[in-house]
């Protein structure tokens, strides 16, 4: 969930390198701002500014920032950033200053730009015109610059910034964030070559179900329709979106689709698999111990409007809810998140593999099998969807508000970022292979066919065991190289009997290797 599921924050994410910012004593007081200071102090804010509207303890308002050359940005180039703050009500204390970091798309800090611009640089009595001397009405234009990194471990750069004064920072109360009241000014995408190579999220074909065939909810995924299904391979790490070994879950899943359902089979790698919950509970807050979450953004283009997110845990309860954009609505901190009142109407079954909630013995994990019909995702444009139709989803196997994903989210976000989901295109069964015709004399008005000269040695056996498709071909084989029978002139002797169609089964489809393009 977006409302906990925190960008996870390492120690060296926060501003100083263990505990919070460097810790100053309470500068001297200034009277009056400088001639220089005075030229970034200004009465209105530019007309197309980007907005941002963060609002700092009700106070101080971040109005919106400027970056230039723009959000993509080659490496080893200079980019300048001026926000524009606006001063609502006095802050009352003069210690209190301006932070600005720049984030790699982990969340790890790569440079720590303070004290960078005319309204930040260190003076004997410390950051020139710091916050904490901001009078209410006047607008502060307040610019730094830095060069982009040439090295990085995911595309993205994300630009956050706050106000602090010793080992606190002013309340961030709304507006675009990260985690420890930090405002996101802005998320830079690098041009690299291998850059662009890690942007890309996964993607991922899903057959439909073949008419007739039946997915029976057990909870255990032996069904004949699992093993030719779409699957995601292992997930990843949310941060970096590489393999996570020291994740205390590990999950993979499997999709199908047919012209009433969506189906998920979940498989969760788990040495203690949690339950905890009261059954009797609507919407449990299951993303805070055990469950498989699945976040659905029907419209594909990852803005965020009208998705979806789906739990369930190993005691086979359910979280569900509809959001009308990024994280909202939702109330802290024990919600509701979205619209709890919609109902995903999914019918689910869950197999435990060991004890749940018995922490003294080492469980192998649980698997989630569930089938979530269409006409549950009311704001979708179309459902079914159409044979060839995109749609955005991303699946986590979660652990404590924290677990691993299908497509990770990089930094750019918490795991509600729709445009960090994986790409889901729905496609068709595949069309049965049509029966070869076996020649059984000429027919009134066609063309007699080739004769065909019998086979030197007939064809080897396909031993058992063997793959069915080899087996049927071989069949197919033995028919077409029969030779047509040719008419006698007298006595007319009886027909050969015809030979049954013999139908060319397609074998299982084999699923897409992993790609190296995953992030």
């Amino acid at each position: 969930m977006g409302r906990r599921h925190s960008v996870w924050v390492l120690p060296g994410v926060l501003l100083g390198l263990s505990g919070w910012s460097c810790v100053s004593e309470e500068p001297p007081a200034k009277t009056e701002p400088s001639e220089e200071i005075k030229k970034y102090i200004v009465d209105t804010a530019p007309e197309q500014l980007p907005a941002l509207n963060v609002n700092f303890d009700d106070k101080i308002t971040l109005l919106g920032a400027q970056v230039d050359p723009g959000l993509e940005v080659a490496p080893g180039k200079r980019v300048s950033v001026t926000m524009y703050w606006r001063v609502d009500k006095p802050l009352g204390d003069l210690g209190w200053k301006l932070f600005t970091h720049v984030l790699d798309g982990s969340g790890d800090r790569l440079m720590n730009i303070d004290n960078v611009g005319p309204l930040r640089h260190v003076e004997k009595a410390g950051q020139a015109w710091p916050p904490g001397y901001w009078q209410p009405g006047k607008i502060y234009v307040d610019t730094q610059t830095f060069t982009m990194p040439r090295k990085l471990k995911s595309p993205k750069v994300q630009i956050v910034t706050g106000i602090w004064k010793g080992r606190d920072r002013l309340e961030v109360k709304s507006g675009p964030q990260v985690s420890e009241n930090r405002a996101l000014v802005a998320t830079l995408t690098s041009t690299g070559k291998a850059a662009a190579k890690e942007a890309r999220a996964p993607e991922l074909e899903v057959r439909q179900l073949k008419k007739g065939t039946a997915v029976r909810l057990d909870g255990k995924l032996d069904d004949a329709a699992w093993k030719d299904a779409a699957d995601t391979s292992a997930f990843v790490n949310v941060r970096t979106g590489e393999p996570d070994t020291k994740s205390p879950v590990q999950g993979s899943a499997k999709l199908l689709w047919d012209d009433k359902w969506l189906y998920l089979g979940a498989e969760v790698k788990d040495q203690d698999v949690v339950g905890g919950f009261d059954k009797k509970q609507k919407d449990p807050h299951l993303w805070t111990k055990d469950c498989v979450e699945l976040m659905v953004d029907p419209d594909g283009n990852g803005d965020n409007k009208d998705y979806y997110e789906i739990q369930i845990n190993p005691q086979n309860l359910v979280f569900d809810s509809r959001f009308d954009e990024y994280n909202k609505p939702r109330e802290e901190p024990d919600g509701p998140f979205g619209h709890q009142d919609w109902s995903s109407k999914l019918e689910s079954a869950v197999t435990v593999q060991g004890t749940l909630d018995k922490s003294d013995d080492t469980d192998v994990g649980y698997v989630v099998e569930a089938r979530i019909p269409w006409a549950s995702f009311d704001k979708a444009k179309q459902v079914p969807p159409k044979p060839g139709a995109s749609w955005r989803l991303n699946l986590y196997a979660m652990h404590d508000n924290s677990g691993v994903a299908w497509s990770p989210i990089l930094g750019e976000g918490n795991f509600h970022k729709a445009a960090r989901f994986g790409r889901i295109t729905w496609v068709t069964a595949p069309a049965p292979s049509p029966a070869p015709e076996v020649a059984s004399g000429t027919q009134p008005g066609a063309t007699p066919p080739a004769a065909t000269p019998p086979a030197a040695t007939p064809p080897a056996a396909v031993p058992a065991g063997g793959n069915a498709e080899d087996r049927d071909l071989s069949v197919a084989k033995k028919a077409l190289q029969r030779a047509p029978v040719a008419p006698s002139p007298a006595p007319v002797a009886p027909a050969p009997p015809v030979l049954p169609e013999v139908p060319v089964t397609p074998g299982p489809s084999v699923p897409d290797e992993p790609s190296d393009d995953t992030e």
